[in-house]
């Protein structure tokens, strides 16, 4: 939400209301405050309850953006500046948006495409110069506000995700625990009648220095209480009450305003606006304190108006305070979707691990019946590849069936719907897509979700790792299961659905994404923000988002399974970086070997081709043939001189005459020899020696790995060998997003599952 110019109009015309406060000085009084007035929170520190959406794009300050996210950079950037709070002897509490509410759905819709139109500058700028647009075309890394709260909570921090709106969750805690402010920056933080508003905008981390926005002063200045600062909120528009439809009200007010005041104290007309619907607001307002009167009847409203007035009046106004028995904002939280397709337990362990942001997707589905997925940067010019949103449709499907198939006896009657709103190129967002709920293809009956999630025992603990493997149609990969860590499992889960759903991808494309996940594990944030990039490619920009779209899709899966893995596993910053995708995509493409791939290190060497291997064989099971198509890089307007970037990382002298068409690929090889750098894992903290001996076993030599006493060979030789030549134009020669009309799915199976898990 947020009051349409107000806090302009502040900042403009009300400068006395801003104004420059000192964190840690305010703490400090807070805490002299409560005890002076021995209060139920004298002994607990001063807390700051942080709008966690609104922060975003200030805390993703890493340089790179733009290829999908500087996950281990970001995590950092957060650790530094929890603790530039906490060393101040402040607690925070973060709160995000954890639903969109219908009434400000259009609002929401509004939003996106306006976002879309950014998208595509951002595409036409890297195609156009090969490189990163500059700040005024900023976009967060997709995921961002999916996992922020994760990391958060790895940090140790107290992390909720809102079921109401999340402005009125966050000032109604503010409210209840006597917080010394809100850190936001949203102007409906001015309107609830709460703790004093911070803006994060203007935050200055090192000296903790920021602007307080003073309702007080405001109200002093504008002539009107506190608690006529919601029909004030309402009367100039906010995401409730939208702008438009109060137009006729604002219009009579600027007359009556300029008959009264010909000489305005102020030139802006923002500044005239709000001054003239607040003496509006203070004529009509009851002047009698005690009068019950909720919008005055003499306010020239017809009866639908006046009811949306009063609803958007209902969402400024926290419990137990005035007026609120005319309106029970309790009244706003609808029943459960789906309540009679799971049990009442279910229903509780959905809503409280939303609540604590521990879950993610089944509260959506199971108690709203709706998720959303904001924009996505992806190329709606390109036609060869698919949109996130219809690449993951079926594992959503199997997510909604495990979630909400249960007892069905497999008739369509009465059969739940979802409404996804996604944001993809090509749907117009008028309505949502209505997406059914798929059952899981395994032999075996369908399990009982209470069973799932929370049955005891090895057998129990296994039925949930193979349903979270069959959402992605990977059953075979549970005998990986603690052969590698985790979070390499579920990127080899997560490489193999998107081979088996994106037809176009090639092999370098499913070698990029398996060998950055490989080389991660050994790269130290700083060396991570060190490589550098000869140029951007739009495709690959694409392709590493839709990796991390992904993994929120995994953690969807995870949570409707009953987690059979640790959530932390599934994070991005243990399996994806950025950049490290781009050069991956690069290199891989622009025919280098494998061992320089893998960064010349012949443990990740092997590891990768095991995991290669596990790849190609159940894409082999499913009819799907990974072929070699390695893609010239995008024409460069600006060409720099000097050695090429297959050169700088192979150490080879320029060759005369080779250049992206005029290469061949050659097979990577077994290269034995090195050791593991002596750098500690981020699963359980393992130094290289205890990850080799996990991975191969005491006494395993690095040509085969082991589980459980089996060795498993890999066979460096056993894949075909890339062909000679130049490159295969992939380019697909279709209709665009805009022509081609809903797109076609592969098919789930290209041939029947095998029988067996």
């Amino acid at each position: 939400m947020g009051v349409k110019g107000l806090q302009l109009f502040m900042s403009r015309c009300c400068p006395e209301a801003c104004v420059t406060v000192n964190l840690r000085e305010m703490a400090r009084q807070h805490v002299t405050k409560s005890q002076q007035g021995s209060t139920t929170t004298a002994n607990s520190p001063p807390t700051l309850v942080v709008d966690g959406m609104a922060c975003l794009c200030h805390w993703y300050s890493c340089k790179d953006w733009v290829c999908g996210g500087q996950w281990r950079e970001y995590l950092d950037v957060l650790k530094s500046w929890v603790e530039a709070f906490t060393s101040a002897g402040i607690r925070l509490v973060f709160f995000f948006d954890g639903v969109v509410k219908e009434q400000k759905r259009q609002e929401w819709v509004k939003r996106r495409r306006r976002v879309n139109g950014e998208v595509s500058k951002i595409f036409r700028h890297i195609k156009a110069y090969g490189e990163q647009p500059g700040r005024n075309l900023f976009c967060i890394p997709s995921g961002l506000a999916t996992f922020t709260p994760f990391a958060l909570r790895s940090l140790g921090q107290e992390v909720f995700c809102s079921v109401q709106e999340a402005d009125y969750e966050i000032a109604s805690y503010a409210r209840q625990h006597g917080c010394m402010g809100i850190l936001g920056q949203d102007s409906d933080f001015i309107i609830y009648d709460s703790a004093p508003y911070l803006s994060v905008e203007k935050l200055r981390i090192d000296s903790l220095n920021t602007v307080l926005y003073d309702r007080q002063r405001l109200c002093r200045t504008i002539g009107l209480a506190v608690t006529q600062l919601p029909l004030l909120a309402c009367l100039l528009g906010n995401d409730v009450v939208s702008e438009e439809r109060m137009r006729h009200i604002r219009n009579d007010a600027m007359a009556t305003y300029r008959i009264n005041n010909p000489v305005p104290p102020f030139d802006a007309p923002q500044g005239q606006t709000v001054l003239a619907v607040s003496h509006l607001v203070s004529s009509l307002w009851a002047r009698k304190e005690e009068d019950p009167e909720f919008i005055p009847q003499t306010l020239n409203l017809s009866a639908p108006h006046r009811e949306l007035l009063k609803m958007g009046i209902c969402s400024y106004l926290l419990p137990q305070q005035e007026a609120l028995q005319q309106c029970d904002n309790s009244t706003l939280m609808s029943a459960p979707a789906f309540e009679k397709h799971v049990s009442p337990e279910i229903l509780k362990a959905c809503r409280e691990k939303h609540v604590a942001a521990e879950g993610f997707m089944v509260y959506g589905v199971v108690c709203d019946g709706v998720i959303q997925c904001s924009n996505t940067l992806e190329d709606e010019e390109d036609a060869e590849l698919l949109p996130q949103a219809l690449v993951y449709k079926p594992c959503r499907q199997h997510i909604y069936g495990l979630l909400l198939l249960h007892g069905q006896d497999g008739s369509s009657v009465d059969l739940p719907a979802i409404r996804e709103w996604f944001v993809y190129p090509g749907n117009p967002l008028k309505e949502p897509d209505m997406v059914h709920p798929l059952p899981t293809s395994l032999p075996c009956d369908q399990p009982n979700l209470d069973l799932l999630w929370f049955g005891n025992g090895p057998e129990v603990a296994a039925l949930r790792l193979t349903y979270f493997l069959s959402i992605f149609d990977c059953q075979e990969f549970s005998e990986l299961y603690g052969a590698i860590d985790d979070s390499l499992l579920a990127a080899l889960c997560l490489v193999t659905y998107i081979a088996l759903q994106v037809q176009t991808l090639s092999q370098e494309d499913l070698d990029a994404y398996l060998s950055q996940a490989v080389c991660l594990r050994l790269k130290s944030p700083l060396e991570l923000q060190q490589i550098k990039l000869p140029f951007v490619s739009s495709r690959a920009v694409q392709l590493g988002s839709l990796y991390v779209r992904g993994l929120s899709h995994l953690l969807g899966a995870n949570s409707a399974s009953g987690c059979p893995l640790p959530s932390t596993a599934l994070m991005p910053w243990h399996s994806f970086d950025g950049r490290l995708f781009h050069s991956k995509y690069l290199l891989a493409h622009s025919g280098t070997e494998k061992t320089v791939l893998l960064d010349s290190d012949s443990s990740s060497l092997s590891l990768f081709l095991c995991l290669r291997e596990k790849l190609t064989e159940t894409c082999g099971k499913r009819g799907r043939v990974l072929q070699s198509r390695p893609i010239a890089p995008e024409q460069r307007h600006k060409t720099t001189p000097g050695p090429s970037y297959r050169e700088r990382h192979t150490g080879q002298p320029p060759s005369s005459g080779e250049n992206w068409r005029e290469r061949g690929e050659t097979t990577g090889g077994h290269r034995h020899g090195g050791e593991w750098r002596e750098r500690g894992e981020a699963r359980g903290g393992r130094s290289g020696d205890d990850n080799r001996e996990r991975l191969w076993g005491r006494g395993g030599h690095r040509g085969e790995w082991m589980r459980g006493g089996q060795h498993f060979h890999h066979h460096p030789h056993s894949y075909p060998n890339f062909h000679d030549g130049g490159p295969q134009n992939t380019r697909a020669r279709g209709r665009s997003y805009h022509n081609r009309g809903r797109y076609q799915l592969a098919p789930r199976w290209s041939q029947p599952p095998p029988s067996g898990t």
